[in-house]
């Protein structure tokens, strides 16, 4: 092994984050060992045991260590309306940001056919199940203002209305080509209680 592969490989796998590029990441891996070997220990190991432990929720898809998140466990959660969005950290943007009691289904992603990402890829059969229940009055569409996430939106009240659910979507104040991670909490409390129902 050349000298310095261990790190090149370090600086590497750190690129694999995004917003770091090759000046960031080597900036943390000489941070790393410099001064903070036992901080980068107990980031390794974290990495390793999140990577081994987390996955989907079987109801919502969110991420969660156990086998339903603890939103979906709660029995305070009003479970006639879904919100459906584009990833987990959106869930937390609208706990956070908002007084939303319903519940959630996380696509983790959106509809881009060119990419090979389609309906299965998001588990909208699940969704479908859900709403064939009965038991959902609205669907929240909360993906972004982005084309692919106004597309999501158009199959996603296309597939609520199949299901005689009111399909409703998030109202003005998320910017066109706007992702939710980056709208404030005001803004997006705003938005949240000013949705409408999708008329196409």
């Amino acid at each position: 092994m050349a000298d310095g592969d261990l790190i090149d490989g370090l600086i590497d796998a750190l690129r694999c984050l995004p917003g770091v590029g090759p000046r960031t990441a080597q900036r943390m891996t000489w941070h790393l060992l410099e001064r903070h070997r036992d901080a980068g220990r107990r980031l390794a190991a974290a990495l390793v045991e999140a990577m081994d432990r987390v996955g989907q929720c079987r109801v919502c898809r969110t991420l969660t260590e156990h086998e339903t998140c603890a939103i979906c466990a709660s029995p305070r959660r009003d479970r006639s309306r879904i919100c459906v969005v584009e990833n987990p950290a959106d869930v937390v943007r609208i706990e956070t940001g908002t007084d939303y009691k319903g519940v959630y289904f996380v696509l983790m992603g959106n509809l881009s056919p060119l990419d090979g990402i389609g309906p299965r890829e998001l588990g909208l059969e699940q969704l479908a199940q859900r709403l064939a229940e009965g038991a959902v009055s609205e669907l929240i569409l909360a993906t972004g203002a982005t084309a692919e996430g106004e597309a999501t939106a158009h199959f996603l009240a296309e597939m609520a209305r199949e299901h005689a659910v009111t399909a409703t979507r998030i109202a003005q104040g998320v910017p066109l080509g706007g992702d939710l991670e980056f709208v404030d909490s005001g803004t997006l409390a705003h938005a949240l209680s000013g949705r409408r129902e999708v008329v196409f």
